[in-house]
């Protein structure tokens, strides 16, 4: 895997001062589950892209799918058969904006490592060096929300946050152990209220809208120039970003806010993946469709604060029916274990003002877009020969509030099976509290 093989080009022959420096400093780790070679037949499958497959065949075999099809895709010797009547498959769920590890349950404030809100610019800080792998947390999202992979962020106190980390979720012991290998780093960054709030709060720039912009623009200027002689590790992450090798995650609710940034993105050469929250996307979907940029959502949040004010239920539907590029995520760790639900509720405000967008469009939001939005999408977020085996079988229709996980594979490793108590992962922190791998 290229992220390990960064870490083994520095020898101990050469001084600090000259040594080469590493792009990947704290590579992933992570030894996918063993599997078995398995069959699902008889389910109706949503492959991620749009695509519905009735009483289908689903197979994967060495953490890998083998081959998708209708019940006339002949299964291997060998393969383990799994009845999916009357259930439904789709690709593992793909959350790409959480804070599971670094705001982790319990909720205290020893626990509180999502935000380094000491300057209104840190790119030298990683969300991963916060990531406490025992959050109870991942094994909920696992179990009531079939999620797979996740992007942890810093949080939003800042103009720019920090680099995001990738996981598969996963036990581990550490959370290069959990690391999707390859993933692109993400650099979160924050318009509005947020950092304005914070700084302004202290009496130092930036404090209003204006002053977000021109600290981050200046910031951009002094890193354009870094040529890496002096080891510089916030302008390491930026130099990377105007590289195009870090994607940006920009927290951002109002149109005209993101309309700016766009601008901003060209002035510097740099690229905007998500903009995540973007309760007022519906009002420049045509915009974000042109710079092909993905609009992380709510399903209904909106109004708990001023740039949330215009938020609106049909937000995911306006944007879908323009032909830009829709994300449910859950920015919270109840509701990254219902993505599901939040895709089914956005969906049913589209249809209710006349946009009736079908229900294998609708899981390609919670699926194939992030993966998309997250540079990892050549390798998972649909049912596709070749991908990596994620996996949910549903117990019914996922976009039903009466459906669950029945089991969910990660490279093909069955993680959960709702059938068997010792498929439900445990982490130490639980052992022996009340509720202990409860995922009700």
């Amino acid at each position: 895997m290229a992220l390990s093989a960064c870490a083994a080009d520095q020898t101990g022959t050469q001084s600090a001062s000259s040594a080469p420096v590493s792009s990947q400093p704290y590579p992933s780790t992570y030894t996918p589950y063993p599997g078995r070679p398995t069959a699902l037949t008889g389910a109706t499958v949503f492959d991620g892209m749009g695509g519905e497959i009735a009483n289908a065949t689903v197979l994967f075999e060495n953490g890998r799918i083998t081959g998708i099809g209708d019940a006339s895709l002949a299964v291997p010797a060998g393969y383990d058969r799994i009845d999916g009547t009357g259930k439904f498959v789709t690709p593992g769920i793909i959350d790409i904006h959480s804070h599971l590890g670094d705001y982790p349950s319990p909720d205290v404030g020893a626990h509180s490592d999502g935000n380094e809100a000491t300057s209104p610019t840190t790119p030298e800080v990683w969300a991963e060096h916060s990531v406490w792998p025992q959050d109870p947390g991942f094994s909920r999202a696992l179990a009531n929300g079939g999620i797979t992979a996740l992007q942890i962020l810093p949080g939003s106190a800042n103009l720019m946050g920090g680099r995001s980390v990738t996981l598969k979720n996963v036990p581990a012991l550490t959370v290069q152990g959990m690391k999707f290998p390859d993933a692109p780093y993400g650099l979160k960054m924050a318009c509005g209220e947020n950092p304005k709030r914070v700084y302004g709060g202290r009496g130092q720039a930036p404090s209003t809208r204006m002053g977000n912009f021109a600290v981050n623009r200046q910031t951009w200027i002094d890193a354009q120039d870094y040529d890496g002689s002096d080891r510089d590790l916030a302008k390491e992450t930026l130099k990377a970003v105007l590289d195009g090798e870090i994607q940006v995650h920009n927290h951002c609710y109002r149109a005209d806010e993101m309309a700016l940034v766009i601008d901003m993105a060209k002035e510097f050469g740099y690229k905007v993946s998500t903009f995540h929250h973007a309760v007022e996307s519906y009002k420049i979907a045509d915009l974000l469709r042109e710079n092909d940029i993905c609009s992380a959502v709510w399903a209904d949040w909106w109004g708990f604060k001023m740039e949330a004010y215009d938020g609106i239920l049909e937000n995911a539907a306006l944007i879908e029916n323009a032909g830009a590029c829709v994300v449910i995520h859950s920015d919270d760790q109840d509701g990254i274990q219902r993505l599901n639900q939040e895709a089914a509720k956005a969906q049913a405000a589209g249809r209710r003002m006349g946009i009736d967008i079908p229900d294998g469009k609708v899981i390609g939001w919670i699926t194939h877009n992030p993966a998309k939005a997250m540079g990892i999408d050549g390798v998972t977020g649909s049912l596709e020969t070749g991908k990596n085996a994620d996996v949910v079988l549903w117990n019914g229709n996922p976009l039903s509030v009466y459906s669950r996980p029945e089991k969910v594979w990660i490279d093909g490793a069955l993680m959960f099976d709702s059938s068997d108590p010792k498929r439900r992962p445990v982490s130490d922190f639980e052992l022996g509290q009340p509720g202990e791998g409860d995922v009700k």
